[in-house]
């Protein structure tokens, strides 16, 4: 079939509409048709960092749509469904068996390769200058929903109620995912366990509003943009932004604002220096989970490290699984307890770039594009 899509002609080039060949949807496959697609920064910085083979391609993982097709093999997704789409998983290999699905074994070449496990495409680029197709990588955390159209499969498509507006839940398939899925599954803070979240987009919100939802008393939120800063304080954080602490460090404010220092700690931003001061504002025995993409190197006090008994680690996805942390998190949502609507800002997919271009000069904190 024919479709549009929001194509990325090659290495560091800005977004393309295109009309694209999108195949039928093969045994295993349901075909979903896109009403909106959340905008995460993985699909911005993925454009610079896949190497330059990798493209013509198609991205976009916070996909949320209707069901038009589904393959003969797929059981519980019928056509008219509503569905949220997640990262695939295999649901067979060991990490999957034991539940982490977010480590299965094939996790690369299902979500990142840009093609089918057999190597085929999805995606077919129609040029009009030659006599056939140009292969178009696809296949992007098993959706590429930065599309009308998208094919995506049975362990990544979660069915949601038909009355929720797809436009305010797409990107529950990662950002809100990974951030919430960090604090209720891989933390599980205490209502007296302080956290501290450095960095506050769309991650570290939803770290923020998960950790309120589960009673956290304390929860200080670290930024150098005042208005996500705004945003974290509406949902009861304490603001910290260090560009006006003087010469009193980040570490410093933080045990001052938990006495003593925080039990967990979130780090969206994968900025070295900032990493380091959520490992050193933590008290001793207290966990940091280090979440940010874009740095081979983080700058760890092993001293701290090994006097404290403290705990670095990270976490792919938050440790989610989409087919139960998704459901999850729009019931806390139906309760009230996670209200995050306010954080999003709706765009057409024709403005696009516009919305890249926002979200980078933090202008908006989850962009949503609406086809």
């Amino acid at each position: 079939m024919r479709t549009t899509a929001a194509v990325v002609p090659a290495q560091g080039h800005d977004f393309v509409l295109r009309e694209v060949e999108l195949d039928e949807p093969r045994a295993d496959e349901v075909l979903v048709r896109i009403v909106a697609t959340g905008l995460c920064h993985l699909d911005i910085s993925s454009r610079e960092t896949l190497p330059a083979e990798m493209f013509p391609r198609v991205f976009g993982h916070e996909g949320a749509g209707v069901v038009e097709q589904v393959g003969a093999d797929v059981a519980g997704i019928e056509v008219g469904d509503h569905v949220l789409l997640g990262f695939r998983s295999c649901r067979a290999c060991g990490p999957c068996r034991e539940g982490a699905v977010a480590y299965c074994d094939h996790a690369l070449a299902l979500n990142h390769t840009g093609v089918r496990p057999d190597g085929s495409t999805t995606h077919r680029l129609l040029d009009d200058d030659v006599d056939g197709t140009t292969p178009l990588f696809g296949s992007f955390l098993g959706q590429s929903s930065l599309a009308q159209h998208a094919l995506a499969h049975a362990d990544n498509c979660v069915v949601v109620d038909w009355s929720l507006d797809l436009t305010l839940v797409a990107p529950y398939g990662c950002a809100f995912q990974t951030g919430a899925g960090t604090v209720l599954d891989v933390l599980g803070p205490a209502p007296d366990e302080p956290m501290v979240v450095v960095g506050v987009g769309a991650v570290g919100l939803a770290a923020v509003v998960a950790a309120r939802a589960t009673g956290v008393r304390t929860v200080v939120a670290v930024d150098l943009d005042d208005r996500r800063l705004a945003a974290a304080e509406r949902f009861g954080a304490v603001r910290v932004n260090p560009a006006y602490l003087g010469e009193q460090s980040v570490p410093d404010r933080v045990r001052e604002l938990t006495g003593g220092g925080a039990a967990h700690a979130v780090d969206t931003t994968a900025v070295p220096a900032a990493v380091r001061d959520a490992q050193l504002a933590l008290r001793p025995r207290g966990t940091l989970v280090a979440l940010g993409l874009g740095t081979d190197d983080y700058a760890i006090d092993a001293v701290d490290l090994r006097q404290h008994g403290k705990v670095v680690r990270s976490s792919v996805h938050g440790d989610a699984d989409p087919l139960e942390i998704l459901p999850r998190l729009l019931r806390l949502r139906a309760e009230g307890r996670f209200e995050v609507d306010h954080l999003l800002t709706r765009y057409p997919i024709a403005q696009v770039n516009a919305a890249v271009s926002d979200v980078l000069a933090g202008e908006v904190i989850q962009p949503v594009l609406v086809w």
